[in-house]
């Protein structure tokens, strides 16, 4: 793949230090390696096939996905070995969900499923007004018990932060903690980061950069969005606003 020029967050502790001083003890960086940086090169390169783009944004939401999933609450327990001997090990706590922000959250949903077969997964639709361009909830479908849940809440690229924002105050108008909200990101910039910590200081952020510029093509590359795609979404998000009369929570 070509070359591009992107500053990954370091992998050095006292600069990892630095990004704790910045944001706060609550937003984890996904440990930079190799590996990473590759996928986070070809997800920026402008010359990656779609076919690619989906195969390697998969592999690092994957990532992501399994590192915040290390962010639940666990809980100890011994089990049998099949030749007998007793094991010391760890399972998840009961209660945990998913929640994506449609639309580009719905891209790290297969990836929550291939870690968690079970898991239920919510939805929240955020729009942009037209005219004053302040995002709005236009669609929200929730578990019954989201209140009694840990929720990893799935959002890809932040630039302002405004989307989640508006999102992370609906689930909170259903009695979520913020300290139950889990914020499993790919791409973030600093404005966005600063925004969601200050907003929402006990809430987790899990994100794989941290970076100035934020890929926001990812959408449209990810779901191939051509001209007719955006018609046939723009013409969902025209439904919900005929037909819905209130906000489904």
């Amino acid at each position: 793949m070509g070359s591009t020029e992107v500053t990954s967050v370091p992998k050095k502790s006292s600069e990892n230090n630095d990004i704790a001083d910045i944001y706060g003890p609550n937003l984890k960086i996904l440990p930079c390696n190799n590996q990473v940086k590759e996928l986070q090169t070809i997800l920026r390169d402008k010359n990656t096939t779609r076919s690619d783009f989906k195969f390697y944004a998969d592999r690092l939401i994957r990532l992501v996905i399994e590192e915040s999933l290390n962010q639940l609450p666990f809980s100890k327990c011994v089990v049998t070995t099949p030749t007998g001997a007793k094991y010391n090990g760890l399972k998840y706590q009961k209660g945990n969900c998913g929640v994506s922000i449609v639309r580009s959250g719905e891209a790290m949903e297969q990836g929550l499923r291939d870690c968690c077969r079970s898991i239920r997964i919510g939805k929240i639709l955020v729009e942009s007004d037209a005219d004053t361009h302040e995002a709005k909830v236009v669609y929200a479908k929730f578990p019954d018990d989201i209140s009694e849940r840990k929720v990893l809440l799935m959002y890809p690229i932040m630039s302002t932060g405004n989307t989640v924002i508006k999102a992370i105050a609906v689930l909170k108008e259903h009695n979520v903690l913020e300290e139950n909200i889990i914020l499993s990101n790919l791409f973030c910039t600093p404005i966005a980061a600063k925004s969601l910590v200050t907003a929402f200081p006990q809430m987790k952020i899990l994100t794989s950069e941290i970076h100035s510029i934020a890929p926001n093509h990812f959408g449209q590359k990810y779901f191939e969005c051509n001209v007719g795609a955006s018609i046939y979404w723009n013409l969902n998000i025209l439904f919900f606003n005929l037909y819905i009369n209130h906000i489904v929570y």
